[in-house]
């Protein structure tokens, strides 16, 4: 469960338009809290999260854990994904498995596994855990990291630099679900809309794919973007996109104080 934002005012937000890009699955927490504190929150996910094409080479891991020093989980679907293939094939964690994740909501969800991670940094990105790893003591450590396919890559080979043997298994996919663009294309050009918001950067690439990039400048004119961290941030830049807002704790509920803040500032300027 994401952690309830940090404002307290319940009018924050009134009159305010915000879209939410994030997988439909995912978003209840997001909305809610935008519609508690007085928006209009319009759900467009632009992805959505689904099973492996096969599940063969993540159970073949969960089959050999025992085998295992490590395993780092970069998400909360990670996590749910390999639970629900653990209890399918009715297997047990290595008693000494030593877990690793990438923000306390992952190490929550790893916790209800039996899992104490031991790393969770303050920064909530997959690199991150590496300022909490020692090089030395990865050398010959044998680490498993269920993930999405198209997860980035950096965490991965600065372990195997350290001399780690990583088995990276697809856990789930994030894929772009089929959405008719027409009415929020119709209120973006308007002006209707004050926010979109993106929380990954799948969202931000789906939401060019299904937009067109070429339109975006276009598109976004008079409506501010904001993003859950500098990742995210950095593919809307890349993507063309002018980024208003970017939270300083990557978190739903960081996300939201962002927010709230932006439109605060606006107003008092």
């Amino acid at each position: 469960m994401e952690a309830r934002p940090r404002v307290s005012s319940s009018q924050a937000l009134s009159g305010r338009r915000i879209v939410v890009t994030r997988a439909r699955a995912q978003a209840g927490a997001f909305t809610r809290a935008l519609e508690a504190l007085g928006a209009e929150a319009i759900e467009f996910p632009t992805i959505e999260i689904a099973p492996p094409e096969s599940y063969r080479a993540l159970d073949d891991a969960i089959s050999s854990i025992a085998g295992y020093d490590w395993i780092v989980f970069t998400s909360v679907n990670g996590v749910d994904y390999f639970s629900a293939r653990l209890k399918h094939l009715k297997r047990d964690l290595n008693g000494k498995l030593r877990a690793a994740a990438i923000g306390p909501e992952t190490a929550k969800a790893a916790e209800a596994l039996g899992l104490r991670p031991e790393v969770v940094p303050e920064e909530y990105r997959a690199e991150a855990i590496l300022g909490k790893l020692k090089p030395e003591e990865m050398r010959g450590r044998k680490v498993l990291v269920p993930r999405a396919a198209e997860a980035r890559d950096v965490l991965i080979r600065t372990l195997r630099e350290w001399g780690a043997d990583v088995d990276v298994v697809e856990a789930y996919r994030t894929i772009a679900p089929t959405a008719d663009p027409a009415p929020l294309r119709a209120r973006l050009l308007s002006g209707e809309i004050d926010m979109v918001t993106f929380t990954s950067s799948s969202t931000v690439k789906n939401f060019s794919a299904i937009f067109g990039a070429a339109d975006l400048s276009r598109l976004l004119a008079r409506t501010a973007v904001a993003c859950i961290g500098p990742i995210t941030q950095q593919t809307a830049k890349e993507l063309g996109m002018r980024v208003d807002v970017v939270a300083k704790d990557y978190t739903i509920a960081g996300l939201t104080d962002a927010i709230v803040q932006s439109f605060s500032n606006e107003r008092r300027n």
